[in-house]
């Protein structure tokens, strides 16, 4: 149901990601803890020592009260006092090289662990990507990766000292009165099944919170980019709306979140004095008896007033692990998302090491993935070496489908396409996408400067390869009147240069680029009848000896020499496809040249 005029529209829970087993994800991304694991284990080592140095601690105090404060003996006071400042000054100094080396280690998992999704995200296809919101992504990639350092990293190494804490605590207990550490031990699972009981829903309430997040980005990266298209036609209020609502469902999500955590404290606080007024009860029954001195029940409590907080970290980790596991599901379900190309296994660039540039398809057929109507259907035709193919049909049918073909962003469903004689998915990509440049009709330019964006088509491109680009792409003289000329930044996106600017950029970044297969998909959208007369000649010395895919609605913006390929679109594809079905199918494809 559409909102009425100035109400907000109403938002729907966020998805959440498929729940993955502890175990599971520990084993997952226990591998990326590789470079960083002599520094967690010093950071186990270092609060241990300090946990080892506040047990002592704790035990001159006890000695202080017995010896000191009850005889009134104030000779006796310095030797236990200065113990118990060295070992305090000691675990001060160990504790803070232990945080420090256990947060090194956890960033240099992070760092890894986000090239390492990064790198995935590459890999696949650029359409898949367009369908996912950039602004989850970027959550993923960000909060979500370092939920999983909280997991495997620093989680870790806090479980381990916490443990080893509850341990040594628990020992000094049983050392000063066996009796009395057993009562506490027997009140102890109260803490942790408290805790679990907590750690259950708290994920999920963190995976929704993880999940209204990254939406909310999404609103505000989408907003912020379309800023010009916002404000021209006056939806600033509607993009106030959408984010309020993604604000609300947000909320909602962190309110839940927020009133677990807000009944987990004072829960666990109950549970503790509870525990405390147990202990001192049967203290002070054992004091009146003569079988407990002051100092020693100073003493016990003092652990118990260390082993309880250290019992209720535990139950805390728990929470904490399960909100890591809310953005590990996430990243998790990132990673299993594959790429719908891979690389054959032995595929190697051609013995030669060169490209001619001679394409062939031989009775390509491809459907989408999310479609039942074959965007082509036995395509085949050849280029040759030098050739100038026009690429032509309605809008649909198919000619930008062919420039992802032949860069292998998709396989062909039927048929297969040669390169120089060799199927393309005989070679690696990398190798396959060298030897193609490609110019889109989408402007896409980075924030960098104007040299930036032109050299991004060949990495080792001088000054003077730049320059040279630029004259031929007709751009020379508007950068040269640029603030700072080939220095001058073009913002976001290329958003601070006109519509044609960025074109003309574009083209000099592809006639930058030396390969030997050009795809040109409407290469003169955006420039008006003189640029694009002026742009045509530096293009026909580009495309001289080169094999050239022009891919245009313009019939008069084809050369005289092109061969023309035209693509009848899906629906007519679709029937022509059933009607070769129903007849015997004959060896020659449908489209030739």
């Amino acid at each position: 149901m559409r909102p009425l005029e100035g109400e907000a529209p109403e938002s729907t829970e966020p998805p959440v990601a498929p729940i993955v087993s502890l175990r599971t994800t520990v084993k997952r991304f226990w591998p990326d803890t590789r470079g960083s694991r002599l520094l967690f284990a010093a950071g186990v080592a270092f609060a241990l020592v300090a946990a080892v140095c506040e047990v002592a601690a704790i035990g001159l105090f006890g000695v202080i009260t017995d010896r000191v404060l009850a005889s009134k003996d104030l000779g006796a006071f310095w030797t236990p006092a200065g113990f118990w400042l060295a070992l305090t000054m000691i675990a001060a100094l160990v504790a803070f090289c232990g945080a420090y080396v256990t947060a090194l280690g956890g960033e240099r998992f992070v760092l890894g662990l986000r090239d390492k999704v990064f790198a995935h995200i590459q890999r696949l296809t650029p359409d898949s990507l367009d369908n996912r919101k950039l602004g989850d992504l970027m959550a993923r990639l960000t909060d979500d990766v370092e939920a999983i350092e909280n997991l495997v990293g620093s989680g870790l190494v806090k479980l381990i000292t916490t443990l080893a804490s509850v341990v040594f605590f628990a020992g000094a207990a049983f050392y000063i009165r066996w009796d009395l550490a057993l009562v506490t031990l027997a009140l102890l699972p109260a803490f942790l099944v408290v805790s679990k009981l907590f750690a259950a829903k708290f994920r999920f309430a963190a995976a929704r919170e993880r999940a209204s997040n990254g939406n909310m980005n999404s609103v505000i990266e989408q907003s912020l980019s379309n800023q010009y298209l916002v404000q021209a036609h006056n939806r600033q209020d509607t993009e106030a709306e959408r984010l309020h609502a993604e604000g609300r469902t947000w909320l909602r999500a962190n309110m839940a979140q927020a009133k677990l955590s807000s009944m987990y404290g004072p829960a666990m606080q109950v549970i503790e004095t509870v525990c405390l007024l147990v202990i001192l009860g049967v203290g002070a029954w054992e004091i009146a008896a003569g079988r407990l001195t002051i100092g020693g029940l100073l003493a016990f409590a003092a652990y118990l007033a260390y082993l309880y907080p250290a019992v209720q970290n535990l139950g805390e980790l728990a929470l904490v692990v399960s909100e890591a596991a809310a953005g590990s599901d996430r990243v998790i379900e990132m990673l299993r998302a594959q790429p719908a190309v891979t690389d054959r296994e032995g595929a190697k660039p051609p013995a030669t090491g060169t490209c001619r540039g001679r394409i062939e398809f031989e009775g390509v057929g491809f459907t989408y993935p999310d479609r039942s109507v074959p965007t082509l259907a036995d395509l085949t035709f050849a280029a040759g070496t030098g050739d100038l193919v026009t690429c032509t049909g309605p809008s649909g049918a198919g000619k930008s489908t062919v420039a992802k073909l032949l860069l292998r962003f998709y396989d062909p469903s039927a048929g297969r396409i040669l390169l120089d004689g060799v199927d393309i998915r005989d070679v690696p990509r990398w190798w396959l996408r060298e030897n193609i440049t490609v110019l889109q009709q989408e402007n896409l330019l980075f924030s960098g400067t104007v040299r930036d964006n032109i050299a991004y088509g060949r990495r080792d491109a001088s000054m003077e390869d730049v320059v040279r680009a630029a004259v031929m792409a007709d751009a020379h003289d508007f950068v040269s009147a640029l603030p700072q000329g080939y220095d001058t930044p073009v913002g976001q996106r290329g958003r601070l240069l006109s519509g044609g600017q960025r074109q003309r950029l574009a083209i000099a970044r592809a006639l930058l680029r030396n390969a030997p297969v050009l795809v040109l998909d409407e290469p003169m959208t955006g420039l008006d009848a003189r640029s694009a007369a002026r742009i045509m000649e530096p293009l026909r010395r580009l495309m001289d000896g080169r094999t050239t895919f022009l891919i245009t609605h313009d019939l008069s913006a084809m050369p005289e020499a092109a061969h023309t390929l035209v693509l009848p679109g899906p629906a007519a594809t679709e029937a022509r496809r059933q009607e070769a079905a129903a007849s015997q199918p004959s060896g020659a494809g449908a489209n030739s040249l």
